[in-house]
């Protein structure tokens, strides 16, 4: 007698055999591991990259961060705004190009630095890599990306 139901045919990859599930799964465990690092900053891990940028010293406007972070202005513009209100940063039209919006750092959020210093050590710790090992993961990952922006796709 056979079967009257259909079966589904075996599939050809299975979820484990994704790269795009492993680095999903990989991603948002990193960020949540930021969370309790952060949480004494009183920032999320957007604005912790955003400050990032900003420590690094270099004047930013709206448009050179979003460069940096691959954000469009959408995303970008609520959580400068919000940057803004809790005194970190502030935002001031370009007196050359009105359209263009500068971003610089308060005395407040210069001083966050101080206090983020110790979260990248805190993360590699966590993530049981050598610093070789983290330089080599980065390296791949920019590589993936770069490929992928060759091959048409846009953030």
């Amino acid at each position: 007698m056979t079967d009257l139901l259909p079966t589904a045919p075996e599939p050809e990859v299975g979820l484990e055999d994704l790269l795009c599930f492993d680095v999903y799964a990989t991603s948002r465990l990193i960020i949540r591991a930021y969370q309790p690092l952060l949480e004494h900053l009183n920032l999320t891990y957007p604005q912790y990259l955003v400050m990032v940028l900003l420590w690094e010293g270099q004047p930013h406007t709206v448009k050179t961060l979003g460069l940096r972070l691959e954000l469009d202005s959408g995303t970008l513009s609520p959580l400068l705004k919000r940057l803004e209100q809790m005194g970190l940063i502030t935002r001031t039209r370009l007196k050359h190009d009105e359209r263009e919006v500068g971003i610089a750092l308060t005395e407040l959020g210069l001083h966050k630095k101080t206090e983020a210093q110790h979260i990248p050590e805190q993360m590699a710790c966590m993530m049981c890599l050598t610093p070789a090992q983290m330089v080599a993961l980065q390296q791949q990952l920019r590589d993936l990306r770069a490929a992928l922006k060759a091959n048409g796709l846009k953030d």
